[in-house]
C-alpha cells in the first residue's frame, strides 16, 4: 500500500511533467515562475520520499 508521501510525490511528478509539456521555457530547461514552484515542490517531496526509504532500509 503506497504511503501518503509517495502519493504526494507522484502527484508532484505528474504536475511538473504536465506543466513542462505545455510551457516552452520549462521544456528548454529554464523555469518560469510557476514551473519553478512545481519543481521546488517535486524536489522537496522526492528528497523526503528517498529519505523515508533510506530510513526503512
Amino acid at each position: 500500500m503506497p504511503s501518503d508521501l509517495y502519493e504526494r510525490y507522484m502527484r508532484a511528478t505528474s504536475a511538473l511533467r504536465a506543466h513542462d509539456a505545455k510551457c516552452p521555457p520549462c521544456a528548454a530547461e529554464r523555469r518560469c515562475a510557476a514551473g519553478a514552484r512545481l519543481f521546488e515542490s517535486f524536489d522537496r517531496l522526492f528528497d523526503a520520499y528517498q529519505n523515508s526509504l533510506n530510513r526503512r532500509a
